[in-house]
């Protein structure tokens, strides 16, 4: 009698699977329009991260709920009854499928990013090559394809990122779990993943400019500790001081944490409630 051959688990697929998407749309979209102008502004980057997301979520969400995001299996966790013992596995396998996008991209985009650094005096690893390495980690302000200077710094602090971010996903955790909560009887239901998506695009097309718009940390780690890997030594954890933990990490868990507890406080009760 045969013998069925284990099979991976459906959430290990579906968070590998969504995270390796999300990261290869959305970074490649950046890889795009900095190393060879194929997007012309911010909103085209924003809506391919939009549009991408969105497909993620489509193909994954039976099989993981599709988190792809370690701010949102925190939240989850703690407001939505998601399992606790589950959190590090699904944080560790979106961390694998985003390192593993980084990876690919590196390779798909390898000719470009040595012209780009060449024609641009780039030297990877030396100050200045955030402006090439922001294609897998994100700084603030948005490079733009440019070395960050001591004026352009000037235009985003630290307490301003650090704001933006908490902002950014406070409101990104409320349009999730108010868009798939079934007692909202206006959610979009099997639009809920566009929906999502939609919001990433405008969250970029207005914070972009400022912090390149993170939102999840799993998203900005694992492309930002490639990045370290494949040449830029240090600078993807020194050009923005901690800010690489406290504004990309540390403020989208707090912020994630925020926006699910609104949701608890104010939306879901009366979702349950007759409106008279």
């Amino acid at each position: 009698m045969a013998v069925a051959k284990p099979k991976l688990p459906s959430w290990v697929v579906g968070e590998f699977a969504g995270t390796f998407l999300l990261v290869l749309f959305g970074c490649g979209s950046v890889a795009a329009a900095v190393l060879l102008s194929a997007q012309v502004g911010i909103f085209q980057v924003a809506i391919v991260w939009g549009l991408g997301i969105g497909i993620a979520i489509h193909l994954t969400g039976s099989l993981s709920g599709a988190h792809l995001n370690a701010a949102v299996t925190v939240s989850l966790a703690t407001w939505a009854g998601f399992p606790w013992r589950r959190v590090p596995g699904y944080i560790l396998v979106q961390l694998l499928g985003a390192f593993t996008a980084s990876a690919v991209l590196y390779a798909a985009f390898s000719g470009p990013l040595v012209a780009f650094e060449a024609a641009h005096g780039i030297v990877r690893g030396a100050p200045g090559s955030e402006a090439s390495a922001m294609i897998f980690g994100e700084y603030y302000p948005n490079p733009g394809g440019q070395p960050l200077t001591a004026a352009s710094r000037a235009l985003v602090t630290f307490p301003e990122a650090f704001f933006v971010e908490i902002v950014g996903t406070a409101i990104l955790l409320l349009v999730i779990l108010c868009a798939t909560d079934e007692r909202n009887s206006a959610r979009p239901a099997a639009y809920a993943p566009m929906v999502i998506g939609l919001t990433i695009t405008l969250l970029i097309s207005l914070f972009g400019p400022l912090t390149m718009a993170c939102f999840n940390p799993s998203r900005d780690f694992a492309p930002r500790l490639f990045s370290a890997l494949a040449g830029w030594g240090s600078v993807p954890f020194t050009t923005n001081g901690q800010g690489w933990f406290t504004v990309y990490i540390l403020a989208p868990l707090l912020g994630g944490l925020a926006g699910g507890w609104i949701y608890r406080k104010f939306f879901r009760p009366n979702y349950s409630s007759t409106i008279t």
